[in-house]
C-alpha cells in the first residue's frame, strides 16, 4: 500500500503525538496484515474474486463517510480513472495471483520497495535524475530486491513468477504516487479514494465472476476477505488520510517502512513461513536504500 497524500496544517517538523503514533500503528498491522488475509482468502477463493471482493467492499465502506461525496470537477474525472487501473485494479489483481507461488512473508517484504519505486519514478517524472543520497539509495535498494527476488526464488517452484508480479504491482504503485498527489490536495484523499476504489471496482468485476466460478464458501476465507475489503481498503484509507492531514505526506509514507516488518511476524507466527536469510538481509537493503532516496536534494 502506498500513502495518499494532502496538504497538512501542521509543520512537518514537529514530533509525533500520542493520536498520531496511533494511527501510525494501527495503519501499518493494517495494511501490514493484508498479505496473510489474502493467504487465508486464497484457501477457498480464487485470486479474481478475491480483488473484486476486496474493492468492492472498500468503495462501499468508503462511500458511507460523508467526505466521500465531495464533487470531483470533470476535468480530474480523467485522472480518477487512471489511478482506479494503476492504484487498485492491477496491483490488487496481482497480489493475490503472486501469493498462489510465494508466501505472505515475502510478499509483504518486497512491497517495502514501494517508495523506492516512487521516489525513481518521481525523479524520472519531473525529468530530475537522483542526486547524492538518492543515486547510493536507488541503488541500494535494487541490490535489496535482488536478495530477495534471489532468496525466494531459490525455494523453486513458481517462486520467480510470484516475485515479478508484486514488483509490478509496486512500480505501478510508484506511479500512482507520483500521479495522485496534486488531485489529492484539491479535493482531499477520501474523495479521491472512494471514486478511485468504485472504478476499480467496475475494472475488476469480469475477473471477479470468473473467479466467483471457481471459488468455494469457507468461513474463514470469507471473515479474511470482509476484513481486507471493509477495513484494509475502506477504513484504513480514512485512518491514511486524517494521518497525513495531521503530519503531512512525506512522514506518513514511513508507514510503509513498518508493513514488511508486519508481514514477516504475522506470517510466521500464524502460517508458520519462513524466508531466507537472503531475504532478511534484502529487506534491510530496500528499507535504507528507500530512506536515502526519499532524501531532499541539497
Amino acid at each position: 500500500m502506498t500513502a495518499p497524500t494532502v496538504s497538512t496544517t501542521r509543520s512537518d517538523r514537529e514530533p509525533f503525538a500520542s493520536t498520531e503514533w496511533l494511527l501510525f500503528a494501527a495503519i501499518g498491522l493494517i495494511w501490514g496484515s493484508s498479505f496473510l488475509l489474502i493467504k487465508i482468502g486464497l484457501e477457498a477463493f480464487h485470486p479474481g474474486f478475491i480483488t473484486w471482493a476486496r474493492v468492492g467492499l472498500g468503495a462501499l465502506a468508503l462511500a458511507a463517510m460523508p467526505a466521500s461525496r465531495r464533487p470531483i470537477e470533470r476535468e480530474d474525472r480523467r485522472r480518477i480513472i487512471q489511478l482506479g487501473v494503476l492504484w487498485v485494479a492491477i496491483p490488487f489483481t496481482l497480489f493475490p495471483l503472486a501469493q498462489e507461488h510465494i508466501n505472505s512473508a515475502v510478499t509483504g517484504l518486497l512491497n517495502g520497495a514501494t517508495p523506492l519505486f516512487a521516489g525513481l519514478i518521481g525523479a524520472l517524472w519531473f525529468n530530475r535524475a537522483p542526486r547524492g543520497p538518492q543515486r547510493w539509495g536507488i541503488a541500494t535498494g535494487f541490490v535489496g530486491i535482488a536478495l530477495i527476488s534471489v532468496g525466494s526464488s531459490a525455494e523453486g517452484g513458481t517462486a520467480f513468477v510470484g516475485v515479478l508480479l508484486v514488483l509490478v504491482a509496486t512500480v505501478c504503485y510508484g506511479f500512482a504516487t507520483n500521479m495522485a498527489g496534486s488531485i489529492q490536495q484539491r479535493y482531499g484523499s477520501v474523495p479521491v479514494m472512494a471514486r478511485m476504489l468504485a472504478v476499480g471496482s467496475i475494472l475488476t468485476a469480469p475477473f471477479g465472476l470468473y473467479g466467483l466460478t471457481r471459488s468455494e464458501f469457507a468461513l474463514g476465507s470469507a471473515v479474511a476477505v470482509t476484513i481486507l475489503g471493509v477495513v484494509g481498503a475502506g477504513v484504513a484509507f480514512a485512518l491514511m488520510a486524517t494521518l497525513v492531514g495531521r503530519v503531512g505526506g512525506p512522514r506518513a509514507t514511513f508507514i510503509t517502512y513498518l508493513i514488511p516488518v508486519v508481514s514477516l511476524v504475522l506470517g510466521a507466527v500464524f502460517l508458520a513461513e519462513t524466508v531466507t536469510v537472503a531475504a532478511l538481509v534484502g529487506v534491510v537493503l530496500i528499507l535504507a536504500g528507500a530512506g536515502m532516496a526519499s532524501r531532499r536534494e541539497h
